[in-house]
């Protein structure tokens, strides 16, 4: 290594995370085009009238849209979902996206030595971010109940109320909780938010919340925000994605609210880095949420009939990926189906991929081979965990009907092929 090459290395915090899986299998989906069921977005347009609020805003009268904006937009709405009100100047922040919303939060909160709680799965920047403030990642995997059900559900997985009760210690900074979960659809009762919270407060640990799929429950399941807990206002910071709420990731509009005194560290980190927001996207979001108040208990409503619509699709997709062999775990949110593809292994060569995890050959080789992209849930996993993960893959169901249905013909005809 030359001197020039020696002096400009990464530094050591970031050392770890050069590899990631968005990369990899987005150039491996460019490479050799399957139908990709890998990434979470949808493949169909989202509703009119945000897109119609967009183009209203952007080419409004009001040329003030196009300058800097303070990041408070959504304060009315977020009002009426946690019962109480928010200062829009100091108890909540727009960001880029529900990532940087996730990077300033820890890096505002996270000191050297702090430990900091991460369930798993886990989605996989969360890792990295705690380390890259210096603090030290404390894991716990939620935990596949034995149960009898021919399809299991996401409720099945669970945490050990012991084994959690003994992470948390004087060193315990925070816990990132995120329901429903990605990439397992999980959707946290009562009871088990109560246990987080009551830890937190004996501990006074600050709970971050990830809580991007809220509006994606399906019935009879309900989203509970852990921050309207008795006593977890004062020591929740949660986080928000109109990318997930309205259909348009590529928005990168998040947010985070919290009480003033823990968004204040928060409101450092986001002017020292990318300063502010995209102010028409910001106004254009702010518009779909006025709409959406006005309704929020109607069937007619965006936020009510996404599940609906997205429900069928999951089922849909339990059904194809039961009918070739894989075992689904049905999510009770978000949109993300895991499954268990080891009943299959006979028919998928792994050894023609160098991986050192399972899950990694076989959604590569079903990539190159099959045509249809998966994630390895892997991904979401820590170092010594990820031996839960291998015999699982991750698909995504927020897609045109036409695709689900030429993912299931992929599948049948591959089976029948191998039979």
């Amino acid at each position: 290594m030359s001197d020039i090459e020696s002096k400009f290395v990464l530094p050591k915090r970031y050392e770890g995370s050069e590899k990631s899986v968005w990369v990899e299998y987005i150039q491996l989906a460019l490479e050799y085009k399957p139908l990709n069921l890998g990434q979470g977005f949808p493949d169909y347009p989202p509703p009119e009238y945000i897109t119609n609020a967009l183009s209203k805003v952007a080419n409004g009268e009001n040329y003030m849209v196009h300058q800097y904006t303070r990041g408070f937009h959504f304060q009315n709405f977020i009002q009426k979902k946690i019962g109480r009100e928010i200062n829009p100047e100091t108890e909540i922040l727009t960001t880029l996206g529900a990532y940087e919303a996730l990077f300033s939060t820890i890096t505002g909160h996270v000191d050297e030595g702090d430990e900091v709680i991460i369930i798993e799965p886990f989605f996989d920047c969360y890792e990295p971010m705690v380390r890259y403030a210096g603090g030290i990642p404390r894991f716990i995997p939620l935990r596949s109940k034995d149960v009898s059900n021919s399809r299991p559900s996401s409720a099945d997985w669970v945490l050990d109320k012991d084994e959690l009760a003994g992470l948390f210690n004087n060193k315990t900074k925070a816990i990132i909780l995120n329901t429903p979960n990605n990439p397992l659809g999980k959707v946290f009762t009562e009871q088990e938010l109560i246990h987080i919270a009551d830890l937190c407060k004996k501990w006074n640990v600050l709970c971050i919340s990830d809580e991007v799929y809220e509006w994606i429950v399906y019935k009879p399941n309900k989203h509970i925000r852990i921050a309207t807990l008795p006593g977890m206002w004062e020591r929740t910071i949660t986080i928000g994605s109109a990318g997930k709420t309205f259909s348009v990731t590529g928005w990168k509009l998040g947010w985070a609210y919290g009480p003033a005194n823990l968004m204040v560290n928060l409101q450092m980190i986001h002017q020292n880095s990318v300063y502010t927001g995209v102010t028409p996207i910001q106004e254009a979001a702010a518009i779909g949420f006025e709409k959406e108040l006005k309704r929020l208990d109607d069937d007619e409503s965006y936020f009510v009939s996404l599940a609906r619509e997205l429900e069928s699709k999951r089922n849909f997709m339990a059904n194809f990926l039961s009918d070739v062999g894989m075992k689904p775990i049905v999510p009770e949110g978000g949109y993300f189906m895991i499954a268990d593809w080891s009943p299959l292994e006979s028919k998928v060569d792994l050894n023609s991929e160098k991986d050192k995890y399972k899950d990694y050959r076989f959604t590569k080789w079903m990539t190159k081979n099959i045509g249809l992209q998966g994630i390895p849930p892997t991904a979401f996993y820590s170092k010594p965990n990820k031996s839960l993960a291998e015999n699982l893959v991750r698909y995504c169901f927020i897609k045109k009907d036409q695709n689900l249905e030429e993912a299931a013909s992929i599948l049948r005809k591959w089976k029948a092929g191998n039979n």
